[in-house]
């Protein structure tokens, strides 16, 4: 990690995906009077600068929508915690909420600003950074396009693995107890990970249909570069395959750090405007989004462009 990103003082996590919000909007050349549903995907609501005090109330899904101006009652506000992996579980709730025929237009937003609640002195703060990613899905017939969704994978397992990521006290010797800090068993996290998460991969791309082969893109969390790599290795090796093909999974992590719920969005943002020139998206590719995180949780989104 080179550098990372922190929001100053004056913007909160609900400011952030506010201003994600109306890029998404725009780029989707949408009315926001339209969007059935506003979900928000974060951890640690808003968190004032310097107090580690939880604002959830409103939810920052209504901020949201207060702060875009929607007057459309029918327009549901929400927020969903579901660790790092929020922002690519609510693109599977949009889906299924657009099946069960309930909504036709998602406004899905993850925002983070870890930076508010991360400890000085634990060596973990130096990955955690702030950051927001926004999209708009949208519901199509199948006559109308063949890009979208193909197949989705979700798993939780909450036995030992529970308290990998936590709220804990300061590693400095004389702080007060009663404030704490996101913490993390990072081994424990690390072997997880590449247990767990190259499964729910497969479980993915098999559920869609899709050949491996087949396979363009792979945006994953951005938490850690070697584990990441890792897990797209052992992914190919679930395949029969020994060496991955070369650019399949974008990295940002080196430039913004790990903002958890903001990473996959974020990154799919970059490589989509071409800020990245050694990655290309073209009509047709099939990309997957997956992510692992705080539960612990891990979903996976096949996804046609």
């Amino acid at each position: 990690i080179e550098e990372r990103r922190y929001a100053p003082a004056d913007i909160e996590s609900s400011d952030m995906a506010a201003i994600a919000a109306q890029r998404a909007i725009e780029d989707a050349r949408c009315d926001p009077e339209t969007i059935d549903q506003i979900i928000v995907a974060h951890n640690f609501g808003n968190v004032i600068k310097h107090t580690i005090q939880i604002d959830v109330l409103p939810a920052l899904a209504s901020r949201v929508k207060h702060s875009l101006n929607i007057k459309n009652p029918s327009c549901i506000p929400y927020d969903i915690l579901f660790g790092c992996p929020g922002w690519v579980q609510g693109v599977i709730q949009a889906d299924a909420y657009f099946k069960a025929g309930i909504a036709k237009k998602c406004l899905v937003i993850g925002t983070e600003t870890l930076s508010r609640v991360l400890d000085v002195y634990d060596r973990d703060s130096m990955i955690f950074s702030d950051g927001a990613g926004a999209c708009v899905l949208e519901a199509k017939n199948n006559k109308e396009t063949t890009s979208g969704i193909l197949g989705a994978s979700v798993q939780s397992h909450c036995e030992g693995e529970v308290d990998y990521l936590h709220l804990g006290k300061s590693n400095y010797p004389d702080s007060d107890p009663r404030i704490r800090y996101i913490k993390m068993r990072g081994r424990k996290v690390y072997e997880y990970a590449m247990k767990h998460v190259p499964v729910a991969m497969k479980m993915c791309l098999d559920k869609s249909g899709v050949n491996i082969s087949e396979l363009k893109k792979v945006f994953i969390h951005q938490a850690n570069e070697k584990m990441d790599e890792g897990i797209i290795k052992e992914l190919y090796k679930l395949y029969g395959i020994l060496k991955v093909p070369e650019n399949i999974m974008p990295m940002s992590i080196h430039n913004l750090g790990n903002s958890s719920v903001a990473t996959i969005p974020t990154l799919f943002d970059m490589v989509k405007n071409g800020l990245m020139p050694e990655h290309n998206l073209n009509k047709g590719d099939v990309v997957l989004f997956a992510s692992v995180g705080a539960g612990m949780n891990i979903n996976a989104v096949c996804y046609r462009m």
